[in-house]
């Protein structure tokens, strides 16, 4: 799982076009995108790790991703701008965050961490959240993951296979109960969710989100 996190995968997708698409729609140079990218990310793990401990939280999110239309954000940055992809992010922070109160709690932490502006953290939000979904969909949909993940939709125990996340989704869920399957995806997730890469998902905005009521 090492090197495989959100940022990574965000700011290295067609070379990093779709942050500069952010920093071209909110007027920021390209390494206070990324700051702005990496600080609100967290709050996007939380709510996609708190969402998955509910009941049917894991097959919700998993059908979002694989039959979503996210996968244009980083294919197609600059559909990041079209009005309806703001409306797309903002219905995901809905559905993750709960409410816009937590929207922004989680932009004026992000705000005192990078130093730029509530306001524009607030415009950069819905947008993280349309390409962090972007990134995870491209992920199910890799030839070593698609089947694992199509067998837990079903409510099936993925099979051990070979190599790469899913020679470890296989390991962490293959003859596990029901629970045991959807703690370990939630483990596997977490490797996903692992903003920056330094092995821990955990921070301030992170657990704010996820000890929301």
């Amino acid at each position: 799982m090492a090197g495989i996190n959100l940022f990574d995968m965000l700011t290295q997708t067609n070379n990093g076009a779709a942050v500069q698409q952010v920093g071209q729609q909110t007027g920021l140079q390209p390494d206070m995108a990324q700051a702005a990218i990496r600080a609100l990310l967290p709050a996007i793990a939380g709510g996609l790790q708190r969402n998955v401990q509910q009941p049917g939280g894991l097959q919700s999110l998993l059908g979002a991703l694989q039959n979503g239309q996210h996968e244009q954000y980083l294919d197609q940055p600059e559909s990041l701008a079209q009005p309806n992809a703001i409306a797309d992010g903002n219905a995901i922070l809905g559905h993750l965050l709960g409410s816009k109160d937590t929207s922004r709690a989680v932009a004026a932490q992000a705000a005192q961490k990078t130093g730029l502006s509530e306001q524009v953290l607030k415009s950069v939000l819905p947008m993280v959240a349309s390409m962090a979904m972007a990134s995870l969909s491209k992920q199910t949909k890799k030839p070593d993951m698609a089947g694992a993940f199509a067998g837990m939709l079903n409510g099936q125990q993925p099979q051990p296979a070979q190599g790469g996340i899913g020679g470890l989704l296989g390991g962490l869920l293959g003859g596990q109960s029901t629970a045991q399957a959807q703690t370990g995806a939630m483990g596997m997730l977490g490797g996903l969710l692992d903003a920056d890469g330094d092995g821990n998902a955990v921070d301030d905005i992170f657990q704010m989100v996820m000890n929301r009521r």
